[in-house]
């Protein structure tokens, strides 16, 4: 898909290098793996038996409307801590495009970059400064990851983690096999130590932080990467100079919409499967999304495609009957992942048409170039 940009000449290489994610072929990639996956894992897993017994109902039809609610929870509560993180400098609707295209970036983006420098550009096309730009998408991930970690131990204790990694397999990562619990330990570590850092450094001393981010990277091995370290130090420092001051309450509201956002995009799952299945275990479902979700982390496909089928069928297989698996994880697929790739591609155009349009002069200015009359400024 392609789009007019008005005053594209003026705009510099970092412009044209984000807006180059947004071309056609980054939607085609992600569908073709993942419909490929999913096909692959339908024909090697096809039970005729199974589909026949499947049956649909008025109950069927109410939990896959249900399942599509629940998906329109997730992006309202994330519009809402959006409106909390800005202010309420964005409207509704400008929430609404900021957040169809921030997904749509993640989902043509590998999972393990992300679309945090896209976002960083679309919130700041929207007319926020780049300072407070910056800290919305560093709270924004800080918030995501804050969840998380509180919501493991909890599911934890709730289920035992005997259940929670009842699943087989293996995953490589840096040339080492793990299995499903050492992926996840390593995940949660990484994301607690992540997280304490941003926590030191956004409330407590950011100079501090930026001080031990150049001292570390003085490295040899490291030191190519200094310049990065610096610019990621002064994001830090301008995340604590626009965060630091904020009221509890701002606080409460914005881990209120993270908390609403993720669990309505689990729970998505729970009513998927309700819809042609009787499920026993809501809570150990949920549970094991969580294990899922730190796999999906470091995959190196656009949004996790054809990874996010293979993982669904591990973790999610016991819950469906024999040979419907491949089947539930598409439909899983098609209700949370495919929807962004469709509305982001169509937002699009009218959104760089939005933000590019030429400003409007002010009438005062338009009277003095036209050399009438000149009226005085405000004391």
């Amino acid at each position: 898909m392609s789009a007019k940009i008005p005053r594209l000449s003026s705009m510099d290489s970092q412009q044209k290098k984000i807006l180059s994610f947004f071309r056609i072929r980054r939607i085609i990639v992600p569908v073709i793996i993942g419909l490929g996956v999913a096909t692959y894992l339908l024909i090697r897993n096809f039970d005729r038996t199974a589909f026949e017994q499947v049956t649909w109902t008025g109950q069927s039809y109410f939990y896959i409307f249900l399942s599509l609610c629940l998906m329109a929870v997730r992006d309202i509560a994330y519009m809402y801590r959006l409106r909390v993180l800005t202010d309420g400098q964005l409207s509704w609707r400008r929430c609404f495009e900021v957040i169809m295209l921030w997904e749509f970036a993640s989902a043509v983006t590998p999972s393990i970059i992300g679309g945090s420098a896209i976002a960083l550009f679309i919130i700041n096309r929207e007319g926020v400064s780049m300072g407070r730009t910056t800290a919305i998408v560093m709270i924004t991930a800080f918030l995501d990851e804050l969840f998380y970690i509180i919501m493991v131990p909890i599911m934890l204790i709730w289920v035992g983690p005997g259940q929670l990694f009842l699943s087989e397999g293996e995953y490589v990562l840096m040339n080492t096999r793990f299995g499903a619990q050492g992926i996840f330990v390593i995940g949660y570590v990484f994301i607690l130590v992540l997280t304490t850092i941003i926590i030191y450094g956004v409330f407590v001393n950011p100079r501090g932080l930026k001080f031990i981010l150049l001292y570390i990277f003085k490295l040899p091995f490291l030191r190519k990467w200094r310049t990065k370290a610096a610019e990621t130090g002064n994001e830090i420092i301008i995340t604590s100079s626009e965060m630091k001051e904020k009221p509890f309450l701002f606080w409460i509201k914005a881990f209120a919409g993270t908390f609403f956002s993720w669990t309505a995009r689990f729970w998505v799952v729970n009513a998927m499967l309700l819809a042609f299945i009787s499920v026993g275990d809501h809570f150990l479902i949920y549970a094991r999304q969580l294990v899922m979700w730190v796999i999906l982390l470091i995959s190196p496909t656009p949004g996790g495609s054809g990874v996010a089928e293979f993982v669904f069928s591990g973790f999610l297989g016991e819950f469906v009957p024999p040979g419907l698996t491949p089947a539930m994880g598409l439909l899983w697929r098609i209700i949370s992942y495919y929807p962004y790739l469709f509305i982001g591609a169509i937002i699009l155009p009218y959104w760089l048409k939005r933000v590019y349009a030429p400003k409007e002069k002010p009438p005062e200015k338009e009277d003095e170039a036209q050399g009438g009359m000149q009226y005085p400024k405000p004391v």
